[in-house]
Protein backbone atom coordinates (compact mmCIF):
# COMPACT_ATOMS: atom_id res chain seq x y z
CA UNK A 1 0.00 0.00 0.00
CA UNK A 2 1.37 3.49 -0.69
CA UNK A 3 2.25 5.62 2.15
CA UNK A 4 1.89 8.73 -0.40
CA UNK A 5 -0.67 11.25 1.26
CA UNK A 6 -3.93 10.91 -0.45
CA UNK A 7 -4.83 13.29 -3.47
CA UNK A 8 -6.69 16.74 -2.70
CA UNK A 9 -10.19 16.88 -4.03
CA UNK A 10 -12.21 19.68 -4.31
CA UNK A 11 -15.33 20.35 -2.31
CA UNK A 12 -18.70 20.64 -4.44
CA UNK A 13 -19.74 23.84 -5.69
CA UNK A 14 -21.77 25.59 -3.18
CA UNK A 15 -25.31 26.83 -4.04
CA UNK A 16 -23.57 30.22 -4.38
CA UNK A 17 -21.49 29.29 -6.70
CA UNK A 18 -23.80 27.56 -8.64
CA UNK A 19 -26.12 30.40 -8.87
CA UNK A 20 -22.62 32.85 -9.88
CA UNK A 21 -21.98 30.44 -13.09
CA UNK A 22 -25.29 30.78 -13.79
CA UNK A 23 -25.61 34.33 -13.60
CA UNK A 24 -22.13 34.47 -15.82
CA UNK A 25 -23.32 32.69 -18.32
CA UNK A 26 -26.84 34.76 -18.97
CA UNK A 27 -24.63 37.64 -18.44
CA UNK A 28 -22.54 36.86 -21.70
CA UNK A 29 -26.08 35.62 -23.30
CA UNK A 30 -27.38 38.75 -22.67
CA UNK A 31 -24.12 40.70 -23.46
CA UNK A 32 -22.50 38.86 -26.30
CA UNK A 33 -25.41 36.65 -28.07
CA UNK A 34 -28.64 38.31 -27.90
CA UNK A 35 -27.91 41.30 -29.76
CA UNK A 36 -26.10 39.33 -32.80
CA UNK A 37 -29.03 36.86 -33.12
CA UNK A 38 -30.50 37.39 -36.36
CA UNK A 39 -28.98 40.39 -37.36
CA UNK A 40 -25.11 38.80 -38.48
CA UNK A 41 -24.36 39.57 -42.28
CA UNK A 42 -21.89 37.23 -44.35
CA UNK A 43 -19.47 38.76 -43.40
CA UNK A 44 -19.83 37.97 -39.82
CA UNK A 45 -19.67 34.23 -40.48
CA UNK A 46 -15.86 32.80 -40.88
CA UNK A 47 -15.70 29.13 -41.43
CA UNK A 48 -13.18 26.96 -39.44
CA UNK A 49 -12.76 23.16 -40.60
CA UNK A 50 -15.44 23.98 -43.43
CA UNK A 51 -19.19 25.55 -44.82
CA UNK A 52 -21.30 23.80 -41.45
CA UNK A 53 -18.52 24.41 -39.37
CA UNK A 54 -18.59 28.24 -38.49
CA UNK A 55 -17.76 30.91 -36.29
CA UNK A 56 -19.27 34.39 -35.21
CA UNK A 57 -18.01 37.07 -32.91
CA UNK A 58 -20.49 36.12 -30.70
CA UNK A 59 -19.16 32.53 -29.76
CA UNK A 60 -15.62 34.01 -29.35
CA UNK A 61 -16.62 37.12 -27.41
CA UNK A 62 -19.12 34.83 -25.11
CA UNK A 63 -16.73 32.50 -24.68
CA UNK A 64 -13.82 35.26 -23.46
CA UNK A 65 -16.68 36.34 -20.81
CA UNK A 66 -17.67 33.45 -19.18
CA UNK A 67 -13.74 32.34 -18.81
CA UNK A 68 -12.68 35.70 -17.20
CA UNK A 69 -15.60 35.51 -14.90
CA UNK A 70 -14.82 31.58 -14.12
CA UNK A 71 -11.03 32.75 -13.27
CA UNK A 72 -12.13 35.67 -10.93
CA UNK A 73 -13.81 32.66 -9.18
CA UNK A 74 -11.62 30.02 -9.46
CA UNK A 75 -8.16 31.23 -10.41
CA UNK A 76 -6.09 27.52 -10.77
CA UNK A 77 -9.06 26.11 -12.56
CA UNK A 78 -7.77 24.78 -16.37
CA UNK A 79 -10.50 26.54 -18.99
CA UNK A 80 -11.09 24.41 -21.88
CA UNK A 81 -12.98 26.92 -24.40
CA UNK A 82 -14.02 25.57 -28.08
CA UNK A 83 -12.62 28.82 -29.57
CA UNK A 84 -9.29 28.92 -27.92
CA UNK A 85 -8.76 25.19 -27.27
CA UNK A 86 -5.72 22.86 -27.82
CA UNK A 87 -4.94 19.26 -27.79
CA UNK A 88 -2.74 19.87 -25.64
CA UNK A 89 -5.36 21.80 -22.76
CA UNK A 90 -8.13 19.03 -23.40
CA UNK A 91 -5.40 16.22 -22.59
CA UNK A 92 -4.96 18.42 -19.57
CA UNK A 93 -8.10 18.02 -17.83
CA UNK A 94 -7.21 14.33 -17.17
CA UNK A 95 -5.55 15.54 -14.45
CA UNK A 96 -6.83 18.82 -13.28
CA UNK A 97 -8.28 18.80 -10.15
CA UNK A 98 -10.67 21.45 -11.28
CA UNK A 99 -11.53 21.69 -15.09
CA UNK A 100 -14.08 23.74 -16.86
CA UNK A 101 -15.16 23.19 -20.39
CA UNK A 102 -17.20 26.18 -22.48
CA UNK A 103 -19.36 25.80 -25.51
CA UNK A 104 -20.04 29.76 -25.89
CA UNK A 105 -22.43 29.20 -28.50
CA UNK A 106 -23.58 25.42 -29.46
CA UNK A 107 -25.03 25.34 -32.51
CA UNK A 108 -23.58 28.24 -34.47
CA UNK A 109 -24.55 26.97 -37.70
CA UNK A 110 -28.33 27.11 -36.62
CA UNK A 111 -27.62 30.44 -34.50
CA UNK A 112 -25.57 31.95 -37.78
CA UNK A 113 -28.82 31.05 -39.95
CA UNK A 114 -30.92 32.84 -37.94
CA UNK A 115 -32.47 29.14 -36.32
CA UNK A 116 -33.45 29.13 -32.49
CA UNK A 117 -32.49 26.15 -31.61
CA UNK A 118 -28.48 26.99 -29.89
CA UNK A 119 -27.56 27.43 -26.51
CA UNK A 120 -24.72 27.67 -23.94
CA UNK A 121 -22.83 24.66 -22.43
CA UNK A 122 -20.61 25.01 -19.66
CA UNK A 123 -18.91 21.98 -17.65
CA UNK A 124 -16.93 21.78 -14.37
CA UNK A 125 -14.49 18.52 -14.46
CA UNK A 126 -12.10 16.71 -12.06
CA UNK A 127 -9.74 14.95 -13.10
CA UNK A 128 -11.65 14.20 -16.59
CA UNK A 129 -15.16 13.17 -14.42
CA UNK A 130 -17.87 15.74 -14.89
CA UNK A 131 -18.96 16.78 -11.60
CA UNK A 132 -21.20 19.82 -12.60
CA UNK A 133 -22.95 20.38 -16.21
CA UNK A 134 -25.17 23.70 -17.05
CA UNK A 135 -27.18 23.81 -20.65
CA UNK A 136 -28.24 27.37 -20.92
CA UNK A 137 -31.10 28.12 -23.71
CA UNK A 138 -30.87 32.18 -24.34
CA UNK A 139 -34.17 32.43 -25.77
CA UNK A 140 -36.10 31.15 -23.18
CA UNK A 141 -33.43 31.81 -19.81
CA UNK A 142 -34.04 28.18 -19.26
CA UNK A 143 -30.99 26.54 -17.34
CA UNK A 144 -31.08 22.49 -17.11
CA UNK A 145 -28.40 21.95 -14.21
CA UNK A 146 -26.80 19.38 -12.39
CA UNK A 147 -24.26 17.96 -10.57
CA UNK A 148 -22.46 14.75 -9.20
CA UNK A 149 -24.64 14.92 -5.85
CA UNK A 150 -28.16 16.09 -6.85
CA UNK A 151 -30.63 15.19 -9.50
CA UNK A 152 -30.99 17.21 -12.77
CA UNK A 153 -33.09 20.46 -13.12
CA UNK A 154 -34.78 23.19 -14.60
CA UNK A 155 -34.93 26.57 -13.82
CA UNK A 156 -36.97 29.15 -15.64
CA UNK A 157 -38.19 32.44 -14.89
CA UNK A 158 -40.92 32.92 -13.03
CA UNK A 159 -41.47 29.05 -12.16
CA UNK A 160 -40.07 27.02 -9.19
CA UNK A 161 -37.23 24.89 -10.12
CA UNK A 162 -38.39 21.33 -11.19
CA UNK A 163 -36.50 17.99 -11.35
CA UNK A 164 -36.43 15.96 -14.58
CA UNK A 165 -36.35 12.91 -15.64
CA UNK A 166 -35.38 10.43 -18.98
CA UNK A 167 -38.10 8.58 -20.86
CA UNK A 168 -39.43 5.10 -19.69
CA UNK A 169 -37.37 3.52 -22.91
CA UNK A 170 -38.96 0.70 -24.73
CA UNK A 171 -37.91 -1.73 -27.15
CA UNK A 172 -35.51 -0.11 -30.09
CA UNK A 173 -39.28 -0.06 -32.60
CA UNK A 174 -40.75 2.23 -30.11
CA UNK A 175 -37.59 4.35 -29.52
CA UNK A 176 -36.84 7.85 -30.61
CA UNK A 177 -33.07 9.89 -30.35
CA UNK A 178 -30.59 11.93 -32.00
CA UNK A 179 -27.68 10.40 -34.25
CA UNK A 180 -25.09 13.02 -36.06
CA UNK A 181 -25.59 10.72 -39.09
CA UNK A 182 -23.01 13.56 -41.01
CA UNK A 183 -20.59 13.38 -38.50
CA UNK A 184 -20.23 8.82 -38.70
CA UNK A 185 -17.18 7.90 -41.19
CA UNK A 186 -18.50 7.98 -44.47
CA UNK A 187 -18.73 4.10 -44.67
CA UNK A 188 -21.23 4.31 -41.89
CA UNK A 189 -23.56 6.09 -43.13
CA UNK A 190 -25.57 3.56 -45.33
CA UNK A 191 -26.14 1.27 -42.20
CA UNK A 192 -26.97 3.90 -40.14
CA UNK A 193 -29.53 5.27 -42.42
CA UNK A 194 -31.26 1.73 -42.68
CA UNK A 195 -32.32 2.13 -38.96
CA UNK A 196 -34.42 5.27 -39.88
CA UNK A 197 -36.77 2.48 -40.14
CA UNK A 198 -36.16 0.32 -37.43
CA UNK A 199 -36.26 2.72 -34.71
CA UNK A 200 -39.79 4.93 -34.11
CA UNK A 201 -37.71 7.96 -35.15
CA UNK A 202 -34.14 9.62 -35.57
CA UNK A 203 -33.09 13.27 -35.55
CA UNK A 204 -30.52 15.55 -35.86
CA UNK A 205 -30.71 18.83 -34.52
CA UNK A 206 -26.88 19.94 -34.94
CA UNK A 207 -27.08 21.47 -31.21
CA UNK A 208 -25.53 19.25 -28.84
CA UNK A 209 -27.90 21.45 -26.09
CA UNK A 210 -30.85 21.12 -28.11
CA UNK A 211 -30.50 17.19 -27.89
CA UNK A 212 -29.50 16.72 -24.60
CA UNK A 213 -31.78 18.67 -22.94
CA UNK A 214 -34.61 16.70 -24.66
CA UNK A 215 -33.20 13.39 -23.45
CA UNK A 216 -33.33 14.77 -20.28
CA UNK A 217 -36.31 15.68 -20.24
CA UNK A 218 -37.52 12.55 -21.72
CA UNK A 219 -39.17 13.84 -24.85
CA UNK A 220 -36.77 11.54 -26.46
CA UNK A 221 -35.19 8.22 -25.73
CA UNK A 222 -31.40 8.70 -26.61
CA UNK A 223 -28.48 10.35 -27.65
CA UNK A 224 -25.74 9.24 -30.00
CA UNK A 225 -22.82 10.97 -29.97
CA UNK A 226 -19.41 11.07 -32.46
CA UNK A 227 -16.86 13.81 -32.30
CA UNK A 228 -15.82 13.72 -28.44
CA UNK A 229 -15.33 17.06 -27.40
CA UNK A 230 -15.46 18.36 -23.70
CA UNK A 231 -17.25 21.35 -24.51
CA UNK A 232 -20.04 19.42 -26.42
CA UNK A 233 -20.82 16.29 -24.41
CA UNK A 234 -19.28 16.80 -20.71
CA UNK A 235 -22.53 18.81 -19.54
CA UNK A 236 -25.06 16.66 -21.43
CA UNK A 237 -23.67 13.32 -20.27
CA UNK A 238 -23.90 14.49 -16.20
CA UNK A 239 -27.12 15.84 -16.89
CA UNK A 240 -28.79 12.96 -18.75
CA UNK A 241 -27.09 10.41 -15.61
CA UNK A 242 -28.31 12.63 -13.13
CA UNK A 243 -32.24 12.68 -14.61
CA UNK A 244 -32.19 8.63 -14.16
CA UNK A 245 -30.35 7.57 -17.46
CA UNK A 246 -27.34 5.58 -18.42
CA UNK A 247 -24.35 7.04 -19.59
CA UNK A 248 -21.44 5.14 -21.53
CA UNK A 249 -19.40 4.84 -24.40
CA UNK A 250 -20.31 2.76 -27.13
CA UNK A 251 -17.58 0.36 -26.01
CA UNK A 252 -19.11 -0.15 -22.87
CA UNK A 253 -16.30 2.45 -21.07
CA UNK A 254 -16.95 4.84 -18.93
CA UNK A 255 -16.92 8.85 -20.40
CA UNK A 256 -14.60 10.87 -19.93
CA UNK A 257 -14.10 14.27 -20.74
CA UNK A 258 -10.83 13.93 -22.46
CA UNK A 259 -12.14 12.00 -24.50
CA UNK A 260 -11.55 12.73 -28.29
CA UNK A 261 -12.40 9.64 -30.28
CA UNK A 262 -15.02 6.63 -29.97
CA UNK A 263 -18.84 7.39 -29.41
CA UNK A 264 -20.73 8.22 -26.16
CA UNK A 265 -24.52 6.83 -25.96
CA UNK A 266 -26.99 7.82 -23.62
CA UNK A 267 -30.31 6.63 -23.07
CA UNK A 268 -33.11 6.23 -20.07
CA UNK A 269 -31.78 2.99 -18.77
CA UNK A 270 -29.26 0.16 -19.03
CA UNK A 271 -31.45 -2.39 -20.82
CA UNK A 272 -32.46 0.36 -23.36
CA UNK A 273 -28.98 1.68 -23.48
CA UNK A 274 -27.96 -2.10 -24.50
CA UNK A 275 -30.37 -2.43 -26.96
CA UNK A 276 -29.59 0.79 -29.17
CA UNK A 277 -25.94 -0.30 -28.53
CA UNK A 278 -26.95 -3.88 -30.37
CA UNK A 279 -28.52 -2.20 -33.24
CA UNK A 280 -25.65 0.27 -33.55
CA UNK A 281 -22.72 -2.43 -32.88
CA UNK A 282 -21.55 -1.64 -36.25
CA UNK A 283 -19.78 1.59 -35.66
CA UNK A 284 -17.77 -0.83 -33.03
CA UNK A 285 -16.33 -2.32 -36.26
CA UNK A 286 -14.92 1.12 -37.21
CA UNK A 287 -14.29 2.57 -33.98
CA UNK A 288 -10.73 4.21 -33.35
CA UNK A 289 -9.11 3.68 -29.91
CA UNK A 290 -9.96 5.87 -27.28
Amino acid sequence: MSDSLPMTIPAPLTPAQRTQIINLVRRAAKAEILPRFRTLGTKDIDQKSGPMDVVTAADKDAEKMIARGLLSMFPNALIVGEESMTEEKIAQLADAEMGFAIDPVDGTWNFAHGLATFGVILAMTRFGVPVFGLIYDPITDEVLVADETTPAQVIAPRRPARAVSVSKGGPVEDLSGFASFYNLPEAMRPQMATLMTRFQRLYMLRCAAHEFRMVALGHVDFVLCSNLSPWDHAAGALIVKQAGGHVACLDGTDYRAQMRSGYLLCAPDAATWGRVRDAMSFLLDDEPPT
